[in-house]
């Protein structure tokens, strides 16, 4: 069980870097110049994404509470 809660750790470690990094991206964008709004928009949904997979791993590591 440790191991497996020490690889959703790792793996929660590296989709919000993952994360960081676009939203750094997309604030990059909205200061230069003329924007794609098809690339912005691509990089809004991974975004999303990521956050999506972040709040399902999180809930793994979650005890099961019985109420």
């Amino acid at each position: 069980m440790d191991i497996d809660v020490e690889a959703i750790k790792a793996k929660l470690e590296t989709l919000k870097s993952e994360h960081r990094d676009l939203d750094e991206a997309i604030a990059r964008l909205g200061e230069s110049g003329p924007l794609n709004p098809m690339h912005l928009q691509r990089l809004k949904k991974r975004k999303l994404a990521l956050k999506d997979q972040i709040a399902k791993l999180e809930s793994q590591l979650l005890p099961d509470i019985i109420a």
